[in-house]
C-alpha cells in the first residue's frame, strides 16, 4: 500500500518551506532591527517580534517535528515528553505570531483613526510591554496542552510519540476547552483584523474626502499627508489580507473538526478530513515566511536596505577571495 498522495506533497514541501522561511525571517529580523527603513521604532517593534515569532514557528513545527517525524523514524524528539514539550511551544510560537499581528493591526488604527491617542500609545514602550504581555499570557494559556499528551506506545519503559489521552475525546471539559482554544487561535484575531481594518478603510475614506474638499486638485495630487496614508494602508491590508487567506482553511478545519495524525504515525490516511487539515497546516506555515516578501513589495527602503545587505555580502566575499588570491602568491613566492 503506497503513501497518501498528500504526505508525499508534504515531503518535499517542508524541507523546501524550511530552506526558505528561516533566512527570510532572520534577513527580515536583521533589516528591521537596524532601523532605516522609515518605519516609526514603534511599528518596527511589532514587525521584528512578527518576524521572530514566525521563525519560531518554522524551527518548532517544520524543523523539529515536520521534518522530524517524516524523515527520521527514531529520534530523542519523537520521545514522549520532548514531543510534548515541543507541541507547547509550537502552541505559543503560534499565539504569539497570530496575536502580534493583531496588535500590529491595532497599532496602525490607533495611528489612522485615534490620532488623539497616538502620542500616547504608539510608542516602543507600548509596543514592548504589549509584546511582553501576549507572550506571557500565551505561556499561560499553553500549560494545559503539556497534560493533554500520552505516549502512543512505550519501548523498554521508553515513551515514545505523543498522542491525545483517552479522556480528551470524552470529556466535555476538553471539548468546551478544544472549542475556546479554537476561538482564541484563529478566529477572534481574524474577526478583530477584519473589524480593525474596516474601521480604518471607512475612516480613511471620510478624511480624503474632507482634504479633497479643502484642497485643489494639484495639491491633492502632492498631498504628503495621503501618500503617508496610502503607504500605511497598503503595508497593513497587505499583512492582514495574507493572514486571514493563509489561515482560512485551518480555521474552517479547527472549528468543525479535531486533529488528525498530528505526528505522522500513520502515513496511509487519505480522507477528505485528514487532507483538509493537512492542506491548513501548509497554508498556515506558509503565512510565516511571506511577510518579507511583503515588505520587500510594499516598502521602497526595506529594499534598498535588503539590496545594500547583498552587495556588502558579495563585496565581502570578493575580499575575502583576493586576500586568499593574493596569500597563495606571496606563498608561491616564498
Amino acid at each position: 500500500m503506497g503513501y497518501a498522495v498528500i504526505f508525499l506533497i508534504e515531503f518535499i514541501y517542508y524541507p523546501i518551506l524550511a530552506a526558505v522561511a528561516v533566512p527570510v525571517n532572520l534577513v527580515a529580523i536583521v533589516i528591521l532591527s537596524r532601523g532605516k527603513c522609515g518605519l516609526s521604532k514603534c511599528i518596527t517593534r511589532y514587525l521584528v517580534a512578527m518576524a521572530a515569532a514566525d521563525l519560531m514557528v518554522v524551527i518548532i513545527d517544520v524543523l523539529l517535528h515536520r521534518i522530524n517525524s517524516m524523515y527520521f523514524l527514531v529520534s530523542f524528539l519523537l520521545l514522549t515528553p520532548v514531543c510534548t514539550l515541543n507541541l507547547v511551544v509550537y502552541i505559543v510560537a503560534v499565539d504569539c505570531s497570530v496575536w502580534f499581528t493583531v496588535a500590529f493591526t491595532f497599532d496602525r488604527f490607533i495611528v489612522i483613526c485615534c490620532q488623539k491617542l497616538e502620542p500616547k500609545y504608539c510608542t516602543e514602550k507600548t509596543a514592548t510591554v504589549v509584546i511582553a504581555t501576549m507572550f506571557v499570557v500565551s505561556c499561560v494559556r499553553s500549560v494545559p496542552f503539556y497534560y493533554l499528551m500520552e505516549p502512543l506506545f512505550t519501548i523498554d519503559n521508553v515513551p515514545w510519540h505523543c498522542i491525545p489521552t483517552a479522556e480528551y475525546f470524552t470529556s466535555p471539559l476538553w471539548k468546551a476547552y478544544e472549542w475556546i482554544d479554537s476561538f482564541i487561535t484563529p478566529v477572534l484575531p481574524i474577526l478583530f483584523i477584519l473589524l480593525f481594518n474596516a474601521l480604518t478603510v471607512r475612516h480613511i475614506i471620510s478624511a480624503n474626502r474632507v482634504r479633497r474638499g479643502l484642497r485643489s486638485n494639484s495639491e491633492n495630487q502632492n498631498d504628503p499627508e495621503v501618500k503617508n496614508r496610502r503607504k500605511s494602508m497598503i503595508l497593513l491590508f497587505t499583512i492582514s489580507a495574507n493572514f486571514v487567506l493563509l489561515w482560512i482553511t485551518y480555521l474552517v478545519h479547527s472549528v468543525n473538526w479535531p486533529v488528525i495524525n498530528f505526528y505522522y504515525t500513520d502515513k496511509y490516511l487519505s480522507n477528505p478530513i485528514y487532507i483538509t487539515q493537512q492542506v491548513g497546516f501548509m497554508l498556515q506555515l506558509l503565512s510565516s515566511c511571506t511577510n518579507t516578501c511583503i515588505y520587500g513589495l510594499t516598502q521602497r527602503k526595506f529594499r534598498e536596505e535588503l539590496k545594500t545587505g547583498v552587495k556588502y555580502l558579495f563585496t565581502l566575499n570578493g575580499k575575502l577571495c583576493q586576500t586568499q588570491t593574493v596569500g597563495m602568491d606571496l606563498e608561491r613566492a616564498l
